[in-house]
């Protein structure tokens, strides 16, 4: 029904018309009833000559439609609404959610939505439903819900049983050789009677291990008993003990399972720490958060809410060594330095070269790393002046450099070497300017390194990209832009925890040959990512692996032969086996 209102001037209501409508039958009108000239008519009304001339055109050829139409009268009639209205009224008062309302009306060719059961209701008065419990809804078919995470209700019955993640239980063995366990208790990671912490983290670690995106996925596995017996729990924790758990972790914790996990790597010989690979990676933000900081992802090529992590691999076997998501702006140039002090602390001495790209640091801090004796390669800015420099050279000052990589497009490239100072660096730096390596513009390498080659330098930086195809890894596999928190203490478990992951992966890798070099996402397809068949026996554990293309690899290199005991299976055995 219209609201009543008062016209105080009833001129001004036909000269000035509000709705587009009538200024259309107004303006109209004026031309061809008035003979008001075209253009003083386009004029009064609002309209420009040339839109008013299209006006008068569609109304001569009928175009416009109507401009009035009859009010209708009497009660109006709602073909849907009404034939159930009755049955709707009757389901309410049987304390029915308009949601029941619905699946009743459906049953009873009644095809209503949810808006227009709710107009309905609230046309007749009735208010909101307080939320029920489970059991003073209307049976109906419901989600089954899995029992309660707790390693007290842990039972261990001879039985056999499947499970879609077989390939995940060759991971044990080095958990063990590890000794994840007494890592994150020499850590003080917090636990729970039902939960304890290592336990904890092996059930996070599983999800990063199985590229499993987000913790609320894991209740797509929650009733899979591998992933229980793998973490060592009747049941996995739900998304909610998983999502919170990082809420208690501070960076005292992180960075003593970090200390801890790389001493263990090293103790395996897969971080040689000859050379490491240096880089920042910005996890995008897409919540509403004003603190978040805005930083440049290079993959979607602007700035936007982020979570900057800094991360450091070491350059021989591309292990992903440190990692830190607990930054904020103006801290970046100091991360160099904070991964040379951690390395120096698991070591005794810092670092032996680092490369790394042009934005990682300052010059000053460049001088503080030679005063270190860190050798470093890294990129210099090509700012114009330094460009024009470059195009001065004659070309008598060039040298071509050959480049002993059959594979590589572009293996002469032309070289020029200098002694340059910069301001906030004492003494002299070695500057390559090089050419021909299928860049537009030229590259510039700075090094104080003044014994390497200029092409064992080149190759050098070219494997930098290493660390970028192994961010690319864990950004599609490992899922580490799979950003839930704005609290980057929060993300930095997540980043540790896809540190771990590569760790494993690259341990796994190096015992298949042919396969030392690849990514964790062509060993989880090629080799992990199957069911099986778990049968539990009072002294051991066997994994029955369905047979595989690439099974005899696993067998060359004696994985399917182990027989490791495992601590949190009351010491039995795990074994493999192939039908």
């Amino acid at each position: 029904m219209s609201t009543p209102y008062t016209i105080t001037d009833p001129a001004r209501f036909f000269r000035e018309p509000a709705q587009p409508r009538q200024r259309q039958y107004e303006a109209l009108r004026a031309y061809f009833v008035d003979a008001v000239p075209s253009a003083e008519a386009a004029q009064r009304f609002g309209y420009t000559a040339g839109s008013f001339r299209v006006l008068c055109h569609k109304f001569r050829q009928g175009a416009l439609g109507p401009f009035f139409q009859d009010l209708p009268r009497g009660p109006q009639v709602q073909a849907k609404k009404d034939p159930a209205r009755p049955l709707i009224l009757a389901l309410r008062k049987q304390n029915l959610s308009i949601y029941d309302i619905q699946d009743a009306l459906g049953h009873q060719r009644h095809a209503l939505s949810l808006t227009a059961i709710h107009e309905v209701l609230r046309a007749e008065g009735f208010a909101r439903l307080p939320r029920r419990r489970d059991e003073e809804r209307p049976e109906r078919p419901r989600p089954e819900r899995a029992a309660v995470a707790d390693v007290r209700q842990v039972e261990w019955p001879a039985h056999r049983f499947p499970t879609a993640l077989g390939g995940l239980f060759l991971f044990l063995p080095w958990l063990v050789r590890l000794d994840l366990a007494g890592l994150v208790a020499a850590a003080d990671f917090p636990g729970t009677q039902m939960i304890p912490a290592a336990h904890a983290v092996r059930a996070a670690l599983a999800l990063k291990l199985t590229s499993t995106e987000r913790k609320s996925h894991v209740m797509d596995l929650v009733f899979d008993d591998g992933l229980a017996l793998w973490t060592g729990l009747n049941v996995p924790p739900k998304t909610t003990f998983l999502s919170q758990y990082s809420t208690r972790l501070g960076p005292r914790r992180l960075t003593a399972l970090l200390d801890g996990w790389v001493q263990a790597l090293r103790g395996q010989g897969v971080l040689p720490g000859q050379s490491f690979n240096l880089d920042f990676h910005a996890i995008p933000f897409f919540g509403a958060d004003e603190f978040v900081e805005k930083h440049y992802l290079s993959r979607r090529s602007r700035r936007q809410p982020s979570v900057l992590a800094f991360l450091a691999q070491d350059g021989d076997t591309r292990v992903l060594c440190y990692a830190d998501a607990n930054l904020r702006k103006g801290e970046e140039a100091d991360q160099v330095l904070a991964f040379v002090r951690f390395w120096t602390r698991q070591t005794g001495h810092p670092p032996p070269h680092l490369v790394f790209d042009s934005q990682c640091t300052t010059y000053r801090k460049l001088h503080e790393l030679n005063t270190l004796g860190v050798h470093f390669l890294t990129l210099r800015r090509r700012a114009p002046a330094l460009l024009r420099e470059v195009a001065l050279q004659p070309r008598s000052a060039w040298r071509t450099v050959h480049l002993d990589v059959p594979q590589r497009l572009y293996q002469t490239p032309k070289v020029i070497e200098q002694r340059v100072t910069l301001r906030d660096y004492a003494g002299p730096l070695r500057q390559l300017l090089i050419t021909d390596l299928g860049h537009e513009q030229p590259t510039v390498l700075l090094t104080n390194d003044v014994h390497g080659t200029p092409a064992a330098l080149i190759l050098r930086y070219a494997r930098r990209m290493l660390i970028e195809n192994g961010l690319a890894d864990a950004v599609n596999f490992l899922h580490l832009d799979a950003l839930s928190s704005a609290v980057a203490l929060n993300v930095s478990f997540d980043v540790l925890l896809t540190t771990m992951a590569t760790g494993l992966y690259r341990l796994l890798a190096r015992t298949l040959r042919g396969f030392e070099r690849a990514q964790p996402r062509q060993i989880w397809r090629r080799f992990l990512h199957s069911p099986a068949h778990v049968r539990v026996a009072a002294s051991e554990v066997v994994v029955e692996l369905p047979r595989r293309a690439h099974n005899p690899l696993l067998i060359a290199a004696g994985l399917l032969e182990e027989r490791t005991p495992i601590p949190w299976w009351e010491g039995r055995v795990l074994r493999f086996e192939i039908p």
